[in-house]
């Protein structure tokens, strides 16, 4: 008999112009990602707080993904390299309390990145199935 393994549950940070539209197609076009996976938007991925990050796992996510806007911001040009810093200064934080720091990403999700969207949570699913 097999044993059912847990689906880990994931916050999606992702940009209400840029990421959400391709998320939104991967839904459309039903290109399965795991249906634990939740989104909140944002207007711009350099927005995103360590607290908030720190916050999502103490409210019992097992991941959070940052669908990054890349080049494409409206809001900012060195938006991708202020996402990063923010990811970097979450893992830190992360380290601190003790929760490994895989268990956050950041990708660029494009409006028309629906298939790679849905590779990513599967990618990501997996890394974190491994590591529970």
């Amino acid at each position: 008999m097999q044993v059912a393994t847990k689906s880990p549950k994931i916050l999606v940070f992702s940009t209400d112009k840029i990421s959400d539209p391709g998320i939104d197609q991967a839904g459309l076009r039903k290109i399965h990602y795991s249906p634990t996976v939740y989104t909140i938007s944002v207007p711009c991925s350099s927005g995103v707080k360590p607290r908030w990050i720190l916050r999502a796992f103490e409210q019992g996510f097992d991941g959070v993904f940052i669908a990054a806007d890349g080049i494409e911001c409206s809001y900012s040009p060195k938006c991708a390299e202020r996402t990063n810093a923010i990811v970097e200064e979450s893992q830190r934080l992360m380290k601190d309390k003790g929760i490994n720091p895989k268990r956050i990403r950041m990708a660029a999700i494009c409006s028309v990145c629906a298939e790679p969207f849905a590779s990513h949570m599967a990618n990501f699913t997996k890394t974190l199935t491994e590591l529970q």
